[in-house]
């Protein structure tokens, strides 16, 4: 019997079933009970203090010996994951914990609790977690603004209890969005048509030197080799930008990042306008960008054209300077100021270069103006949406505005508001934007990105990107969908982050240069028609993986699960060797030759996988599991794992397939598309039929090549859109074979027909 947990703060412990989490809880800590449906409980915990500040640090009690997983912002821009057992384990500027509370002798249950941490925004205040060298768990809130104070806050932190990791955060994260009633779960948000179209970004491509005719060559360039982007990102470098004051030499600025330029105009450069016509030399004239956004729709196919910009206009804001185009946003220069957890984490160049040059800041009173009068103006160029960056330099810029969590939402609220304005497939990507000022404001926002930027020359970041996309998504995926970021196909990582994109449920798009592409790796992502089989849900580790370390421990591999929507996906990835430091505070290398790993995978790794399972929830728990790499198709009975073994930067991906009984002595299960690295992505509905000849498998699938399924004997026929086609079986696997040719019509779906 399972018994309902309860969260409690009292005789200095924090206990949830009984079990003690937090010894040595101070007695100006307070917990209210937030009671929930079902098996979960929560509360939310509140201080209070002597005097009025706008930073406080309370005390919440000492943790030892629950393992758990942090997610922290380890720049000011991004998070990252850490695991520990010890409140000195918890890094500054945590923003979500996951505890593992483990069984106590006696209480007559031997299954582990997990208890949820999440600290929030409570008026002008924002939370974090983090420890010290004491074991001691501490809240810290701060306001941004020295003139916004505080000495107290009811509900600093929220905390919920439950059975199972994952369905907990959902829970948690829903309970906390009913309390605070200024964000909106990602179940209820619209998700851009983009997500399930292949694309390419023209960043590491181009940089800030992106022109018109690169755009185009690039989209030819992916085009005739099969692998046709439905979705583009013209990146950093479209804008009218000047660089009004020179960095101060002995302040380091970070090589293609213009931290010295601010926006001067809405529309594009002259790198974007239409060259006169005749042959003379006269001056260019406007509607650039228009004319390229229509010419990719309507002579190179692309279906949705974004346009990067920063948050704050460009990356030193807009021109302060009067008699400008940016005047009527009433700018002036603002220095930010930094929270002390995120400098003390790792200082970051950006903010070092602003600090000195300044920002022009639009005011909050005309932002809506800025976005509104910027949006419409693209839109009226024919782009569908906005890659909005650098956004947490917001909450620097608090100080005389009333604060960070202040500005940010108004920030927040104008840009949504503009988006729905301009953009109706709720065209927009946040990036940038790891703070929850952020998250508990968006209301709308329903795309993010996940991690650190994909960099092409750095070895030691492959394993860390992977890596941290999949923890951080456990977090950021009850909000958004997390994007996992662009690549290169030709890279030597390639596959490698292929085949993670491939199972994230995010989009897919690279940033390859004209020329450079590798095809054949592109044909395990991307079909014809421009379209890409993702899953259905944010890629997130597996559960046996959510408190090792499968990038500094030297042992785990770290597997992540999806569902398709008559199956499971799991991908397995050898992330060891480096990660972010908390000593020289930077990601390095700590481990220059890790070894090669042996693991398992189980069904079960799957958490979600009985709902595509059918049969009324009959189904005995056994499956058909199809390995990508080696091409290998087990059946799996209920329990038993398959070991697989990675060496460095390796991956496998396996399909995990319910078995189904058709009719005595056949069983059944669906594969996909066998080359592709998501094949389960290609299987749409699956069902038991009868019809002339008896019972059969009918299947509604899409794509072309190798489709796969198993059969535990052969098939009397099989069909496809009625005709008759050829099929090959293996009788020592099961596994039974259809070639798909290439469909006429752009999203068609196959009927296949497996008759017994």
């Amino acid at each position: 019997m399972t018994v309902t947990p309860r969260i409690t703060v009292s005789d200095g412990r924090l206990t949830v079933r009984g079990r003690t989490v937090l010894t040595g809880v101070p007695d100006n800590v307070s917990a209210a009970h937030a009671a929930g449906a079902g098996l979960v409980d929560g509360a939310f915990v509140g201080a209070h203090a002597g005097e009025a500040k706008s930073h406080h640090v309370f005390t919440f009690g000492t943790l030892r010996d629950c393992r758990f997983l942090c997610l922290f912002r380890f720049k000011l821009w991004w998070m990252t994951q850490r695991m520990g057992v010890s409140g000195r384990d918890v890094p500054l500027e945590t923003q979500f914990m996951l505890v593992e509370v483990p069984a106590s002798d006696g209480d007559g249950d031997d299954a582990p609790a997990y208890v949820v941490m999440l600290p929030l925004l409570e008026g002008q205040f924002r939370a974090a977690l983090q420890g010290n060298d004491r074991d001691e768990l501490q809240i810290c809130i701060e306001s941004g603004d020295k003139a916004v104070q505080t000495d107290q806050a009811a509900h600093m932190v929220y905390l919920h209890a439950g059975d199972n990791p994952f369905d907990t955060v959902t829970a948690a994260v829903k309970a906390v969005e009913k309390h605070l009633q200024t964000f909106h779960h990602r179940d209820k948000k619209k998700l851009p048509s983009f997500l399930d179209w292949f694309g390419w970004c023209t960043w590491d491509a181009f940089y800030t030197d992106v022109t018109a005719d690169g755009v185009k060559h690039g989209l030819q360039s992916l085009s005739k080799g099969g692998a046709p982007p439905r979705f583009l990102i013209i990146d950093d470098g479209w804008q009218q930008i000047a660089s009004e004051n020179k960095p101060d030499p002995n302040v380091a600025v970070q090589e293609g990042a213009q931290f010295a330029s601010r926006l001067t105009g809405i529309k594009e450069n002259t790198k974007f306008q239409t060259k006169p016509d005749g042959d003379g030399d006269g001056e260019q004239a406007p509607g650039g960008l228009k004319r390229l956004v229509a010419e990719t729709k309507d002579a190179h196919g692309v279906k949705q054209v974004y346009v990067w910009h920063a948050m704050a206009g460009y990356w030193g804001g807009v021109t302060p300077t009067a008699g400008t185009a940016m005047e009527r946003y009433e700018p002036a220069l603002a220095y930010p100021v930094q929270s002390p957890g995120v400098t003390g984490n790792q200082p970051d160049i950006v903010m070092d270069s602003l600090s000195v040059l300044g920002l022009g800041l639009v005011h909050p009173r005309r932002v809506r103006d800025f976005y509104g009068e910027l949006h419409a103006y693209l839109a009226s160029c024919g782009v569908d949406g906005v890659k909005v960056d650098v956004q947490n330099i917001i909450e620097t810029l608090g100080a005389g505005h009333g604060g960070r969590v202040a500005i940010t939402r108004a920030y927040h609220r104008a840009l949504e508001a503009s988006v729905a304005r301009s953009f109706p497939d709720n065209g927009c990507i946040s990036c940038m934007c790891h703070n929850s000022d952020m998250l508990y404001s968006a209301r709308q926002t329903a795309v993010v990105r996940a991690s650190d930027d994909f960099y092409p020359r750095d070895p030691a970041s492959h394993t860390v990107h992977v890596a941290s996309v999949a923890y951080n998504t456990v977090f950021l995926g009850e909000f958004m969908q997390p994007d996992w970021d662009m690549f290169h196909s030709l890279h030597p990582a390639a596959e490698y982050h292929g085949a993670a994109r491939a199972i994230g449920g995010c989009p897919i798009y690279v940033s390859d240069k004209p020329g450079n592409h590798n095809f054949e790796l592109l044909r395990k992502l991307v079909l014809p028609d421009g379209t890409v089989l993702r899953a259905q849900l944010p890629g997130r580790p597996t559960r046996d993986c959510l408190f090792s370390d499968p990038a500094r421990d030297g042992a785990s591999l770290l597997k992540i699960w999806n569902l398709n929507k008559c199956g499971g996906v799991v991908g397995v990835f050898n992330c060891q060797g480096a990660g972010w430091c908390r000593v020289t505070k930077r990601t390095r290398v700590h481990d220059a030759s890790p070894g090669t790993l042996t693991g398992t995978v189980r069904a079960d790794d799957v958490d979600a996988i009985a709902r595509v399972a059918g049969d009324g929830g009959g189904w005995d728990g056994e499956t058909v599991v199809y390995a990508h790499r080696t091409r290998e198709l087990v059946r799996l009975p209920r329990g038993v794992a398959l070991p697989v073994t990675l060496g460095p930067l390796q991956y496998e991906v396996f399909h995990v397939c319910p078995l189904r009984a058709v009719v005595p002595g056949f069983s059944f299960a669906p594969v996909g598309l066998l080359d592709m690295f998501n094949a389960g992505g290609a299987v749409e509905e699956c069902d038991v039929i009868s019809n002339v000849g008896g019972k059969a498998m009918a299947l509604r699938v899409r794509g072309c090549g190798r489709f796969g399924a198993y059969c535990s004997r052969e098939p009397a026929r099989c069909l496809l859109d009625s005709a008759e086609v050829e099929f090959s079986y293996d009788a020592d696997t099961g596994l039974v074979s259809v070639d798909l040719p290439v469909p006429e019509q752009e999203l068609y779906r196959w009927t296949l027909e497996i008759m017994v």
